[in-house]
């Protein structure tokens, strides 16, 4: 059952083949441990600058972490 969106995200798996733990991730792009949590397990979307403040601190681009599906 979907939940409701069309974006889904490898955020997860992108930080734990790298070794960073959520802390560490929050404290780069300056939000709570929690929020990345929550977008981790897809209960909430980032802003369009949260996108691109994760993708920069990965060196990606926001499309190969943040995956938008069209019905």
């Amino acid at each position: 059952m979907r939940r409701g969106n069309n974006l889904r995200n490898r955020l997860e798996t992108i930080r734990k083949e790298r070794g960073i733990k959520q802390e560490e991730l929050a404290a780069a792009v300056e939000v709570s441990r929690q929020t990345i949590g929550s977008l981790e397990n897809g209960r909430y979307n980032p802003s369009i600058i949260l996108a691109f403040k994760i993708a920069r601190y990965f060196g990606m681009s926001i499309e190969e972490i943040f995956i938008y599906e069209e019905e």
